[in-house]
């Protein structure tokens, strides 16, 4: 038996150091790095079953040409050699025909490892392809909205959580999806007095350990953001020298928009308690280092920007940003300033046709001048996870369209696909790591070889692009010598990362070294008014406002949608290990006690959800963990483990306010009885 440090390159801000146990070139056990200050010995429970999924019965071993029709699942083995140049060909083919443009190269998050996820994207880059508008279905909006008040730059050190007097999750249910910032917290609570709030439409694990909970209603984050800055004026509790001294635009908030949000106004639009609105302030306002961890799903509506922008703000009227362990965490990786593009543009033109993320139906079915004729995907299942499910199933059903997926799994969208690769698994790679929930930098080791025939992202871009005659050094390296690229020219903290000891092992903290949160704004201060946004005709100070067509839908339809992950089945990356697809249980929806009542319908029931786009079937599960009016979806599973379909067949690929993002949470539909309606392919 052999230990192995290795990174989770699962899609989590965590990325936490692991320790692979390895027998006879199996690993055969992961868990948390004991070494590691961050990780601190422990990983979440789905990553603690990662021997399971590496080591899966259901993992493609060969590559396959597809035998039957598009979407049946059904192909033939071949070698990567007649895989690799049937690829080329067709490339090579289209491009003298309709131009690179009519390729779509398809890499997202899958695998976060820098050299996994780059080259792919480099590979695409050098050629000239259509590039894909990477992320609209995650965080584009929020980060929009961070970059626009704060500037591209980082939050909060999580770590510093032990300086913190109050931590607000707002939008986050970190049991789940930051358990390791969790964990700082409650170890934090065990030592000394540190209230924690949770504002979440759903009674998360949080939010049952929390102190106070406020059960916000769907989009009114920045109503409640707004009435507790309204709050903290009229009680004299804002830092007035802060104001002045870092922030712009305070003044015409203050003036114009606060007078509106008053504790009533605001319980109203919230759905919340005066009472408790009142509570939150007063905490907020009498804390000396407050701390707000946000949540990307707040913004996945139609004004999430707006609503992650204001709550934002809130830590600039108190004086929180200037306060170790005080101010809000978002993301940390824009203060990770390595040479992207030495991986992610070796070459090819400065600009090419763009393909937003979240309407890949849209323009598989529509694009012109050319058409998307080829589409490579990597380390993503778009026939899962981009709204508007089924014109993403109708565009890969296209016979004209040449379709690879590289995946260690058959999912969904490797069934439409004319040639399938087996990927392998970050367990089975070397790669450099950068956390965006930590300040952390890591190179992982392989702990085994591939199982059976699998290849790397890293390889096979470099296969492919050799075939297709790329000449850059890039497409030449080892990944290590590759990951060194990301050094020459690198800025900022990483710039001071020392990479012999990376690559060594020794995992680095790219440590603030800034007293209280910078900002990078055009005005170099936390803007209150934004010019940038008044140029993009949005309101340039942070306002609420119910948007039209979610109260047209609100008319015509009485549940809204609220998704969120689910604690075993996050996504469709841990489909392939039985145990937690066991512990998951069937694909579910939760509806609360007086909605379920109402329609007749029983716990464990099938039940249909519909709009008019379509309609699933799922097993209900009643709970007052949501208000009324919600029906809950937990995690993104496979099309054929549902009764039937997938949520995102429900969802619009309409565009949020900033960032060109999804709006799963401004869907509106209805539940019902189940109708034995045909299980959607």
């Amino acid at each position: 038996m052999t230990s192995v440090r290795v990174v989770c390159a699962h899609d989590c801000p965590d990325m936490c150091s692991l320790i692979a146990s390895v027998e006879d070139g199996k690993v055969v056990r992961v868990q948390g790095d004991p070494d590691h200050p961050y990780t601190a010995g422990f990983a979440c429970g789905k990553v603690n079953r990662d021997a399971d999924l590496v080591n899966s019965p259901e993992r493609i071993a060969t590559p396959l040409k597809r035998t039957g029709p598009k979407g049946a699942g059904q192909f033939k083995s071949i070698t990567w050699d007649e895989a690799l140049d049937e690829i080329t060909s067709k490339w090579k083919a289209i491009i003298a025909e309709s131009g690179p443009q009519a390729i779509l190269g398809y890499a997202y998050s899958a695998h976060q490892g820098l050299m996994n996820r780059g080259l792919v994207n480099g590979l695409f880059h050098a050629l000239g392809t259509s590039r894909l508008q990477a992320g609209t279905v995650c965080d584009t909006c929020c980060e929009e909205a961070w970059n626009v008040t704060v500037g591209p730059v980082g939050g909060a050190d999580p770590e510093d959580v032990v300086h913190s007097d109050l931590v607000i999750s707002w939008g986050a249910d970190l049991a789940a999806t930051n358990v390791h910032f969790w964990s700082l917290v409650e170890h934090t609570k065990k030592a000394r007095a540190l209230p924690v709030v949770v504002i979440d439409p759903r009674r998360t694990r949080s939010a049952k350990a929390a102190d106070l909970y406020l059960p916000i209603r769907i989009g009114t984050d920045a109503a409640l953001a707004l009435g507790v800055m309204h709050i903290l004026v009229r009680d004299k509790l804002a830092d007035r020298n802060y104001l002045s001294s870092h922030t712009i635009g305070f003044d015409r908030v203050e003036r114009d928009i606060l007078p509106k949000f008053t504790p009533a106004k605001t319980a109203e639009i919230t759905g919340l308690a005066v009472a408790d609105i009142e509570k939150l302030a007063a905490m907020y306002g009498n804390a000396k280092a407050a701390l707000i961890r946000l949540g990307e799903g707040m913004t996945r509506l139609a004004n999430g920007g707006q609503a992650l922008r204001t709550v934002v703000l809130l830590p600039g009227v108190t004086g929180h940003y200037a306060a170790k362990g005080g101010g809000a965490l978002l993301l940390t990786a824009a203060s990770c300033d390595l040479n992207y593009g030495a991986v992610r543009k070796p070459s090819g033109p400065a600009s090419s046709r763009m393909v937003n993320h979240l309407r890949l139906g849209e323009e598989l079915l529509n694009m012109k001048d050319p058409p998307i004729r080829a589409l490579y995907v990597s380390a993503n299942n778009p026939a899962v996870t981009c709204p508007e499910v089924h014109k993403v199933q109708k565009g890969l059903m296209r016979e004209d369209l040449f379709t690879v997926v590289h995946d260690p799994f058959l999912t969904d969208t490797a069934k439409f696909a004319d040639i399938v690769l087996p990927a392998a698994s970050y367990l089975e790679t070397d790669d450099l790591y950068r956390a965006y929930g930590a300040y952390w930098m890591q190179w992982g080791r392989q702990a085994a070889k591939p199982r059976g025939e699998a290849r790397s992202n890293f390889d096979v871009a470099q296969a492919l692009a050799q075939r297709m005659g790329l000449t850059d050094t890039i497409f030449t390296l080892s990944p290590e010598d590759a990951a060194k690229e990301l050094f020459k020219g690198s800025t900022g903290p990483a710039s001071k990362a020392e990479p012999a000891k990376l690559f060594a092992g020794e995992p680095i903290h790219i440590k603030h070294d800034w007293k209280g949160q910078p900002f990078a704004t055009p005005s170099g201060k936390l803007e209150f008014f934004s010019e940038q946004l008044a140029n993009m005709g949005l309101s340039p100070v942070p306002d609420w406002n119910p948007d039209p067509i979610e109260v047209a839908d609100a008319a015509r339809w009485p549940l809204r949608l609220l998704t969120a992950p689910g604690y075993f089945q996050a996504h469709t990356a841990f489909s392939g290990v039985g145990f937690l697809r066991q512990r998951e249980g069937k694909p579910f929806c939760i509806l609360h006690p007086e909605d379920a009542a109402a329609r007749n319908l029983a716990d464990g029931a099938t039940v249909r959800l519909f709009n008019d786009r379509g309609e699933i079937g799922l097993i209900l599960r009643i709970s007052d963990e949501i208000q009324p009016g919600v029906v809950l979806v937990p995690g993104q599973r496979p099309i054929g483990e549902a009764v039937s379909g997938t949520i995102n067949m429900l969802c619009s690929d309409r565009y949020t306010d900033m960032g060109e993002g999804a709006t799963y949470q401004s869907t509106f539909l209805d539940v019902g009885a189940w109708q034995g309606v045909q299980a959607a392919e």
